[in-house]
């Protein structure tokens, strides 16, 4: 697995990983002979030990497995497209300015969930969110549930 990807490392795009796969994933797969041992290899682990310590680390800086908002840290699902924090509506309180990853070039979308868990509303701005769909939001989780806190400016709301 050579040098691509520009900045000397590992060239992970796929058909570098399928032209060194003997390389880089062979000793992992040694002496497994059916498809159930492979499903229990940690493929994340691999491809981070294919980076080495310094390229993990600064992986980890860029896409972070979770991020902190104003209510506590929310974790980030890279399953879809597009990144996605999602947590209950409180999480986000006393934060106005949707994160951005990898240095800000990659967006993120911030899924405010209710009390139950179900969703309210997927943005990719959640400034813009907070000033104008918030409202109706908070006045259906008002009636739906009235002992939790719904300030009308939560970008405000502290803890």
């Amino acid at each position: 697995m050579g040098g691509g990807g520009g900045g000397g490392g590992p060239d992970f795009a796929v058909a570098a990983l399928g032209e060194g796969v003997e390389e880089w994933l062979g000793p992992y797969l040694a002496g497994m002979t059916n498809f159930r041992e492979v499903q229990g290899v940690d493929f994340c682990a691999v491809l981070r030990g294919v980076l080495g310590f310094e390229r993990a680390a600064a992986l980890d800086r860029a896409l972070p497995v979770a991020l902190d908002f104003g209510g506590g840290r929310v974790a980030v699902d890279y399953t879809g497209a597009v990144p996605v924090a999602a947590a209950k509506a409180r999480m986000f309180y006393g934060t106005d300015e949707t994160p951005r990853l990898a240095g800000g070039r990659v967006a993120l979308q911030i899924a405010l969930l209710s009390p139950a868990g179900r969703p309210i509303a997927v943005t990719g701005d959640l400034a813009a969110f907070w000033r104008g769909g918030w409202k109706e939001a908070r006045k259906e989780m008002r009636g739906r549930y009235p002992k939790h806190e719904w300030p009308e400016e939560p970008w405000r709301a502290g803890f």
